[in-house]
């Protein structure tokens, strides 16, 4: 049963996903791709958790949130992947009404818990580099907690407004989704309803979360930027830059599809130029975090050649 007749309307009771191509050749070729990056970001984002946790040189609060960054990576791919590969598989793939709310309450907050992560460790960086002497107090145990809290918060309000706009939408009979998940352009597109405060109400929190997570990422990589141009030793020159490159590579490329999808006007870009978007911050990214911080980051190296080393001698 696709719906419900309820007086003059027909009540959407579930959503037919459209993917990404009806081409049957290019299901299969990027389902076999998709498949292999979606079990990459899986292994690299656990591994990342567990070396953390198990490396004593990695307790530090930017590891703390960086555990934090790739567990976030995990459920985020999770939620839409399967489904994803799935539509390559099948002609009609179909997700429940509330199942389609709960997929994207789950985007919406693990990609705003992700937006909230990356000004932490951009704050975490400025304190380290820019005053040394009370890292050690102002980024405690009860700091980096209560910074955590913040985080989820955020991201659970986030997900509130999208999935309070989602429940006042009304659906008529129209239930076929020009996506491979439940986003709310899409959703917004097939209402049948006074779309006007559902469609402004995301998009203002939303936008509020990135500007100010982005204001707190600038203020603190300026002041960062100022005091490494002051440091006089190269090699503490080099360890700064070491540990905030990576951050900065993920903030760049995070930030930018983000605000491409969900803060740019609409009528700017076309469907087909979202799903591709999306494909690559829900796809790629989570894929490219773990190797992004492993490859650039000294201390994340060295604790996987120590570990590495202890396992195969012990």
């Amino acid at each position: 049963m696709d719906s419900l007749v309820d007086g003059n309307h027909t009540a959407v009771t579930e959503f037919i996903l459209l993917g990404l191509t009806d081409n049957p050749l290019l299901r299969i070729i990027l389902f076999m791709i998709i498949l292999f990056m979606y079990l990459v970001t899986i292994f690299g984002n656990l591994s990342t958790i567990i070396l953390i946790r198990v490396s004593s040189q990695l307790h530090h609060p930017m590891y703390f949130f960086l555990s934090h960054l790739a567990f976030s990576d995990i459920v985020f791919s999770c939620s839409v992947t399967p489904n994803m590969l799935a539509n390559f598989l099948v002609e009609r793939n179909t997700i429940s009404y509330l199942g389609c709310a709960i997929q994207l309450g789950t985007v919406i907050f693990f990609g705003t818990v992700e937006c909230f992560l990356l000004a932490a460790m951009a704050y975490d960086r400025f304190m380290a580099i820019c005053n040394p002497l009370l890292y050690s107090t102002k980024m405690s145990t009860q700091v980096c907690v209560q910074l955590l809290v913040v985080t989820y918060v955020g991201g659970f309000l986030n997900a509130s407004s999208f999935s309070f706009s989602f429940f006042s939408l009304l659906f008529c009979g129209i239930n076929r989704v020009n996506h491979f998940f439940c986003d709310f352009a899409p959703l917004i597109e097939l209402s049948c309803s006074d779309v006007s405060i559902p469609a402004v109400v995301p998009s203002f929190t939303s936008g509020s979360i990135i500007v100010f997570t982005v204001i707190v990422i600038a203020i603190s990589y300026i002041y960062i930027f100022i005091t490494i141009l002051k440091m006089s030793a190269t090699e503490g020159c080099q360890k700064a830059f070491s540990t905030c490159t990576s951050h900065l590579t993920a903030v760049i490329l995070y930030y930018g599809t983000v605000t491409f999808v969900y803060v740019m006007p609409k009528s700017s870009y076309s469907t087909d130029q979202n799903k591709v978007i999306s494909v690559f911050y829900m796809v790629v990214i989570p894929l490219l975090n773990p190797l992004i911080y492993s490859l650039r980051n000294n201390e994340i190296k060295g604790a996987l050649k120590r570990e590495l080393t202890r396992k195969i001698f012990s």
